[in-house]
């Protein structure tokens, strides 16, 4: 992971000051959502690049370039209704381990043409530049080309667009683990014992908790993804962000990457707002959720003379 983190970005207005440049469809969706209902992050799963050509009898690359238009037309929609956080799934762990090293070729080249090509869009759209994933298993021509690009936008203050590179959650999760630990051994060294003397004077249960896992993940400086959406109509993850997205709303297009737009995004977060997001609580359309009508509620007793009944 690359050692520059962006600071969140500050809380939008309740009506963004770029929403006049949505197109006329946009537009029509838009003025159907609640401005202070947007999401403060949407991760995407772009998938369906390589359908998307096949269809039309076309090389996957083909499919993977215009896959790379789609998502400048998504960001920028995003930065039009001021959405804070844009995290894209660009190359998975596994797309870097089992796709033909040609085609691996390729995308590092797309990616490093996209970046080159895109920075002045993005400046002229307020957006920064951020990646999660192994990133030092990349070639150092493409980190290189990665970096200038998040020091171009790095004063940008309006969406920040996080691209998912030589990434896989689980690997994410193994790292942020070694990462704690580590930290707990050099603060031993430090403190001049060993790591069992450590956490006998603090708790293994305070020092190794949540919040502490959360810290070390490489999405610690951001907040957790509210909605989730997948193209090409599969129903998975992916190892896409497993830890983060526990509650996440989830949102499957049958669309294909490269035929996704800006305004496929909004309906998807109009589809997001129409929903009730419960965390594990109960929900309103449920009796349980009345406080203090215990009358409304089963007691174990009146389940178990149910049960005895039947």
């Amino acid at each position: 992971m690359l050692a520059s983190v962006p600071a969140r970005p500050p809380l939008r207005q309740s009506v963004p000051s770029r929403v006049h440049e949505l197109s006329a469809e946009e537009a029509l969706i838009y003025r159907q959502l609640d401005p202070q209902k947007i999401p403060q992050h949407v991760a995407i799963i772009m998938d369906g690049n390589g359908r998307w050509a096949g269809k039309r009898a076309l090389k996957r690359f083909l499919g993977h370039q215009q896959g790379a238009e789609s998502v400048q037309f998504v960001v920028e929609t995003a930065s039009r209704i001021d959405l804070p956080w844009l995290t894209l799934y660009a190359f998975s762990l596994e797309n870097n381990l089992r796709r033909p090293k040609a085609e691996v070729s390729f995308l590092m080249k797309l990616l490093k043409n996209y970046l080159v090509g895109n920075v002045k869009r993005m400046n002229d759209n307020n957006v920064r530049m951020a990646y999660i994933g192994r990133t030092t298993g990349l070639p150092n021509e493409i980190q290189d080309t990665m970096q200038w690009a998040s020091e171009e936008t790095a004063k940008n203050t309006g969406t920040t667009l996080t691209l998912a590179l030589n990434y896989g959650s689980r690997s994410e999760i193994v790292d942020a683990t070694r990462s704690l630990v580590q930290s707990l051994i050099d603060e031993a060294h430090t403190r001049g014992c060993s790591l069992e003397d450590l956490l006998q004077v603090d708790s293994l249960d305070s020092r190794i908790d949540e919040a502490q896992l959360s810290a070390n993940l490489y999405t610690a400086h951001m907040p957790d993804p509210d909605l989730v959406v997948r193209t090409s109509g599969e129903q998975r993850i992916s190892n896409f962000l497993l830890w983060q997205i526990a509650y996440a709303e989830i949102f499957v297009t049958d669309r294909l990457w490269p035929d996704f737009r800006g305004i496929h995004l909004l309906e998807a977060i109009q589809n997001f707002q129409q929903r009730e997001r419960r965390f594990g609580g109960l929900g309103e359309g449920t009796d349980e959720h009345l406080e203090g009508r215990d009358d409304a509620l089963e007691t174990p007793e009146s389940i178990a003379a149910e049960l005895a009944r039947g």
